[in-house]
């Protein structure tokens, strides 16, 4: 396993994490989920992402008034369930338009202060409103976040590639990915349609099965035939080649991986030894493939 800094914080973070919201989404068994989180730790993986909202644990919340009574609350009561004293990172997941920034912010401070978390991080913030945070913190002798959980994959590069490196230049914010398959769309297993078996065959993600079968799904699909010979001529698979490429990036600390089973876990865990093969020969005939390199802005605000 490799590590990294969590942005420019002190805390040392695996490459690759264990985004249990999908794992343990009420799809696995126990005895599944046991496995997984066996083989990451054992893997070296020190970072688990889990929320509140998915199935206990973290609470990754959307604040509301009072924030800092329900994040005390809620942090109480993941702490309680994990039978851990603190957290590392206690993640604030969307914004909330009605509670004030600088609440939220003295919320983090408070359950930081009180021992209860190390760092704070936001979770699908803008651009904008991680830079008010930060704001509100100098402003107030706050304590500002440290990272943005934000999607990134061949698909979905904007964000993380134009607006968050700002960031992590000015006031060290740095990214902890998820979806780096796309919910599965990266494995190519959906190059034939939708399997059974597979998540976009279930009803909660008719969604994911629209965008598959949509005109841009099947473009996508196409894509995705061509990076498979880039993996193999790398010796890896496409998904190991999707993750290794997340973390090409200098400004993403960790890649959140979610698995359903454990040979699945295993495989995407080995991208950390494709990380060294991600020349930026290879970075630009993927970029060539994909056509979706955004271009880089200066100013993250507009």
């Amino acid at each position: 396993m490799k590590y990294r800094n969590l942005g420019k914080s002190g805390l040392r973070v695996s490459c690759l994490g264990l985004g249990t919201w999908v794992t343990f989404g009420g799809q696995i068994s126990d005895e599944v989920a046991e496995q997984l989180m066996t083989i990451a730790y054992e893997s070296g993986v020190n970072l688990f992402d889990t929320a509140e909202v998915y199935s206990g644990g973290k609470t990754q919340t959307s604040l509301s008034k009072p924030a800092i009574c329900l994040l005390t609350l809620g942090l109480k009561g993941s702490l309680q369930r994990m039978q851990l004293e603190y957290v590392d990172v206690v993640f604030a997941n969307r914004t909330d338009t009605n509670t004030p920034m600088e609440e939220i912010v003295r919320a983090m401070t408070h359950v930081i202060n009180q021992g209860m978390a190390m760092y704070w991080g936001t979770s699908r913030w803008s651009a904008m409103e991680i830079m008010e945070a930060y704001s509100v913190a100098r402003q107030f002798n706050l304590i500002p976040p440290v990272c943005e959980q934000a999607e990134y994959h061949f698909f979905q590069r904007e964000k993380v590639e134009t607006q968050l490196p700002e960031l992590y230049h000015k006031i060290g914010v740095g990214v902890v990915s998820w979806s780096p398959l796309a919910c599965g769309i990266i494995t190519g297993k959906y190059e034939n349609g939708i399997p059974e078996s597979s998540r976009a065959s279930m009803k909660p993600y008719q969604w994911l099965r629209e965008k598959i079968v949509s005109e841009e799904g099947r473009k996508q699909q196409a894509k995705l035939k061509e990076l498979a010979h880039i993996a193999e001529k790398l010796g890896c698979t496409l998904p190991q080649l999707a993750i290794a490429w997340c973390l090409r990036n200098e400004g993403v600390s960790s890649v959140l991986l979610g698995s359903s089973s454990p040979s699945q876990l295993t495989e995407n865990l080995g991208a950390i030894q494709v990380i060294p093969k991600m020349t930026a020969g290879i970075a630009s005939e993927v970029d060539h493939i994909l056509g979706n390199r955004p271009h880089s802005k200066r100013d993250y605000h507009h």
